[in-house]
């Protein structure tokens, strides 16, 4: 149960809730207690057993005292006004304390249900806020429909199973904790044979909750590959249909499911199976404390009245209730803490990507970016070796070869969304380890081969990043991209909504978008990632002519595969199986006839 005490952690913050849910539940148990116990004066004056009392004694909270003036109490009703009218007011008195302590109930659950959904939203966010601290590398093992189980359905099944069950661990502990202190008031020889043979029944409970846990676990694993095989339809349902590739996906997700069905069948009918198994031997103990204070009652000898022995089963029928909730509650934790073990996954990743001690702040770019015998492995797979190459200030650097070859990770170094293995990458001679990551990335701009847009309008869309930037600089940005016509068109222009992943645009389009947000951004340093692929041939030399302008004064970092695009730069480096093997001007690389040279004829030809 550690793994649970650490969930609890998060009830820290609403302590002050929590503690009134507990103060509520204690004051619902006392006058619970209070309106069974007083069945036992109803009861006497009901079968004529009640001597007078017609002195009363100081009150004190004791049981002499109390148990005196009560009788003392009831006395007084009998000889003013006759047993009729007396049973009348006991009656009165037994839903006077129901009410309050009914009332004191709802007031604990009240206090509760912020808390409940508090805790549930504070994992959310802290998981949220794990996805995007994570390093890039990630969530290249990791399936992305897995990340969104656990996000949603997993926390969720930790509200419902383990949040749920506080409403239960914060009562009925006290509950049963107060009804069996009255208990062994009444008799001390049952209390301690129920509490012999209660210890029995859970730990049958217990087995079969540990075994609720591991399938609930293989239960949750299921539904993040659901998800996965879902998510992965509705980004490939174009080429699915292509393919008439609709059966395929129908068995593939039709064996998932079935899988996943036959799990949560056995969940079900394990988590089922706790009510009428702790109801049984709830049941079982009441039948033995019956027949032996049965007994004690008939022996005349054990000081155990008739009445007292009534009350005190009433009691002990309370206590299975509570009793039989903990059973519930711990199948419930154990299903919840399934899902929680795959939260605690993501919350427990680990952070390679991050502001080391004391970070060196950064607002410019002044002299070069250095890579310094850089080397870097996808699972022992190596993609960069030895890599050396100097970037200067206001250069443009341009990064061809064939595809797989390192260039997009050699990128992917510069803003740190991954850290090389071997070297290190400096920019203005300090390791790019040593800047604090905000800082860093403020300097680039980036735009990737597969334009990445956001839901929203073409206006948020190009300002995403930019905090109060001007309407004027947003509709320049998209001139200089060759997006302002097309925006133009749409029935509310800039504010016309693009759609998920910019579904309403074209190709071109999208990623005309992708550079007018890097081009407001204005950062002294532009990293393009085959950014011009996407686009028609008109668009291509305007975009191209937008760039040229925006060289002066920044250093350019391009990932380029039509090599039309790159005859400009100030150097051009080739390469092939991750090392840089040959560099220089589109001229002098042509004169070489090597590996560049072969590129440009393949391309030439086509």
């Amino acid at each position: 149960m550690r793994e649970f005490f650490k969930v609890l952690k998060y009830i820290v913050p609403y302590w002050f809730r929590a503690s009134l849910n507990v103060i509520f539940n204690v004051l619902s148990a006392l006058f619970a207690l209070f309106s069974f116990t007083m069945t036992v004066p109803f009861l006497r004056i009901l079968f004529d057993t009640q001597s007078l009392v017609l002195e009363k004694v100081p009150l004190e909270m004791t049981k002499d005292s109390l148990g005196n003036n009560l009788n003392y109490l009831i006395s007084y009703l009998i000889t003013n006004h006759g047993k009729g009218e007396a049973l009348m007011y006991v009656s009165i008195g037994v839903i006077f304390v129901t009410f309050l302590k009914a009332s004191f109930r709802y007031l604990a659950n009240h206090f509760l249900a912020p808390v409940r959904t508090g805790v549930e939203k504070d994992i959310r966010n802290d998981i949220y806020r794990k996805i995007l601290r994570l390093p890039l590398s990630y969530y290249t093992d990791a399936r992305k429909g897995d990340v969104i189980s656990r996000i949603s359905t997993d926390v969720k099944e930790v509200e419902v199973s383990i949040m749920s069950s506080l409403e239960m661990l914060f009562r009925d502990p006290i509950t049963i904790l107060i009804f069996l202190t009255s208990m062994f008031v009444i008799n001390v020889k049952l209390t301690l044979l129920a509490l012999i043979m209660l210890p029995i029944s859970g730990v049958l409970i217990g087995r079969i909750g540990k075994k609720l846990k591991t399938t609930a676990f293989k239960g949750r694993k299921k539904m993040g590959i659901l998800i996965s095989v879902i998510e992965e339809t509705l980004s490939g349902l174009r080429i699915i249909k292509a393919f008439n590739a609709e059966e395929h996906f129908e068995g593939v997700f039709g064996q998932t499911n079935n899988t996943f069905a036959r799990l949560q069948k056995t969940v079900h009918r394990r988590r089922y199976l706790a009510g009428p198994l702790s109801e049984f031997l709830s049941t079982t103990v009441m039948m033995v404390l019956m027949f032996y204070g049965g007994n004690l009652v008939l022996s005349g000898d054990s000081g155990l009245s008739s009445e007292l022995f009534i009350a005190y089963i009433i009691i002990f029928s309370q206590l299975i209730v509570p009793a039989k909730n903990i059973s519930t509650a711990y199948f419930n934790i154990q299903k919840g803490m399934a899902s929680m073990d795959r939260i605690n996954y993501i919350l427990n990743a680990e952070e390679t990507i991050k502001d080391v001690d004391n970070p060196v702040s950064i607002s410019d770019f002044n002299d070069s970016i250095v890579f310094r015998d850089v080397d870097f492995s996808y699972n022992t797979e190596p993609v960069l070796k030895k890599i050396n190459l100097t970037v200067k200030r206001g250069q443009t650097i341009a990064l061809v070869g064939q595809s797989g070859g390192g260039k997009s990770t050699l990128a992917d170094l510069v803003p740190r969304f991954i850290d090389p293995q071997g070297g290190e990458v400096l920019l203005d001679g300090i390791s790019v380890k040593q800047y604090k990551i905000k800082d860093l990335r403020n300097l680039m701009g980036i735009v990737n081969q597969e334009p990445i847009l956001f839901n929203d309008s073409f206006y948020n869309n190009i300002a995403f990043g930019v905090n109060g930037s001007r309407r004027d600089a947003v509709i320049n940005a998209a001139k200089a991209a060759n997006a302002h016509d097309f925006i133009m068109e749409t029935p509310d222009g800039y504010e016309s909504n693009i759609g998920e992943r910019g579904g309403k645009l074209s190709g071109g389009q999208r990623q005309r978008l992708s550079i007018a947000r890097a081009l407001l951004k204005d950062p002294p340093i532009l990293i393009f990632d085959e950014a011009t692929s996407s686009l028609d041939t008109e668009s291509e030399r305007l975009v191209q002519d937008a760039i040229e302008k925006l060289k002066e004064n920044r250093t350019t970092l391009v990932i380029a595969h039509r090599l039309s695009t790159i005859k400009n730069a100030d150097m051009i480096c080739v390469i092939h199986e991750g090392k840089v093997v040959e560099s220089g001007k589109h001229e002098e690389l042509l004169t070489k006839k090597g590996y560049y040279y072969k590129l440009h004829n393949l391309q030439v030809e086509k």
